[in-house]
């Protein structure tokens, strides 16, 4: 999980994560996206939504897959349908999970905006790999440039003092 605060203390990153205000609990709803949804959307993580098919992947229901039915930023759970616990007197209840105890199988693409998000967030992830083989392959470049470039420095040093000494002992 991300820093939450500037503190690096554990009692202030769970305080501040408990507490935080729902605008910025939607952060914590991110989930891994399936091997193919990855190769499909070139994103691996994204907030998991009401209508989402997803696969549980701790827990006693590890597993299971089913579709989202409710998100409670409250709490900071999600409720998978199929996955239910009986009360004293029978009527079924959903059990609370965990967004990041489960993995995304399919995505409700029913809402516009949620593409123009996936677009934004592949897009972003493509320029920062590219940054990164740029800034990868300079530092390669600039290793070898200074191998080379110590060991002309050391040639011309050599030849300078070869051509001081003839000087010196061919001049009479």
């Amino acid at each position: 999980m991300a820093k939450l605060t500037a503190s690096s203390k554990p009692s202030k990153q769970r305080y501040a994560y408990f507490n935080a205000p729902l605008h910025k609990r939607h952060t914590f709803f991110n989930a891994k996206l399936s091997d193919e949804l990855v190769k499909q959307y070139g994103v691996k993580r994204l907030p998991v939504r009401k209508g989402d098919v997803v696969r549980i992947m701790r827990g006693d229901w590890a597993g299971h897959e089913g579709k989202v039915v409710k998100v409670d930023y409250e709490r900071i759970r999600i409720y998978v349908e199929g996955v239910t616990l009986k009360r004293a007197d029978g009527t079924p209840v959903y059990y609370p999970i965990h967004p990041s105890k489960v993995m995304i199988v399919k995505l409700d693409l029913s809402d516009k905006y949620r593409l123009k998000i996936i677009e934004r967030r592949r897009k972003a992830r493509e320029q920062s790999e590219k940054a990164k083989a740029e800034k990868g392959a300079k530092a390669e470049e600039g290793a070898q440039e200074s191998k080379e470039g110590g060991s002309r420095e050391k040639v011309k040093e050599e030849e300078v003092k070869s051509e001081e000494r003839g000087s010196e002992g061919g001049g009479k």
